[in-house]
């Protein structure tokens, strides 16, 4: 193992944004980590939502970009799943964060993939793409969750086989975790599928749709419906326009925090 010699990154204050520790990094392979940072005493979010977050730009200008928060609103932590472009602006920078380096962190939260914005249901689908997952590892681990909807199912769809981040704790129907475990044995469903390489479950997730497999193991009928189905997407701009397409053609009203419907997508995130 290799260990970092080098003092923290530390970063000067800046009126606003909050500055916090990295507390741990997880490398899942060449393109994607996630990491932790401290968690400011007055930070309030729900689950789902986003927050800009950000190290030192040119100059004294800060490089911010809007990261979803995979951590529930209840942990001491702020989790963050993010990818690896090595000439990226600010991720060329932030895969190398250690723990012990400072952090941006905006004061503030938003969005819309929280459960304030859907109306009520029995099952509720967390469809994501790539990282597009972190909103939903926040959902999933939520409580409320649980006691408004019968069933939660994350679907997870990647190119690759090591791009299945937090696929052991999700197969395991975060069964560790210390406030949903038991409700998440009996409600938790986790669909991970994989587009590039054999896996056991292949394909987009249209296609798990379509050939039904994107229900397995899930009670009630093999189809999503309006009037009991909630739907939150997550991902590839292209994945959001085709199933947000598909789920009006059959009747689904897509929801704000100002008016609940039966699907929501992250507007920030796709225009």
């Amino acid at each position: 193992m290799t260990v970092d010699t080098r003092a923290p990154a530390l970063l000067p204050a800046h009126p606003a944004f909050a500055t916090a520790k990295v507390l741990w990094v997880r490398h899942w392979n060449e393109h994607l980590f996630s990491f932790a940072i401290e968690r400011p005493a007055s930070f309030r979010f729900r689950s789902g939502e986003f927050v800009m977050i950000g190290l030192q730009g040119e100059g004294d200008k800060p490089l911010m970009r809007a990261y979803s928060v995979a951590s529930p609103s209840w942990a001491e932590e702020l989790e963050f799943l993010s990818i690896k472009v090595q000439d990226g602006p600010l991720t060329s920078k932030l895969q190398k964060i250690v723990p012990g380096d400072d952090i941006y962190l905006g004061k503030k939260s938003t969005g819309t993939l929280v459960a304030d914005a859907l109306l009520p249901g029995r099952r509720l689908f967390l469809l994501s793409t790539g990282t597009g997952l972190a909103p939903f590892l926040s959902v999933a681990r939520d409580p409320e969750i649980y006691e408004r909807f019968e069933q939660v199912i994350a679907v997870h769809s990647v190119r690759r086989v090591s791009d299945l981040a937090y696929h052991d704790e999700l197969v395991g129907k975060l069964a560790e975790d210390p406030l949903i475990g038991e409700q998440a044995a009996a409600q938790f469903h986790y669909v991970p599928t994989v587009t590039r390489e054999p896996f056991h479950t292949s394909g987009r997730i249209g296609e798990l749709l379509e050939n039904g497999k994107l229900f397995e193991g899930v009670a009630g009928d093999p189809v999503l419906h309006p009037e009991t189905d909630r739907v939150m997407l997550c991902g590839s701009m292209d994945m959001i326009r085709d199933f947000a397409a598909l789920l009006e053609g059959k009747g689904f009203k897509e929801g704000s925090n100002n008016a609940p419907g039966d699907f929501v997508i992250e507007r920030a995130f796709v225009g």
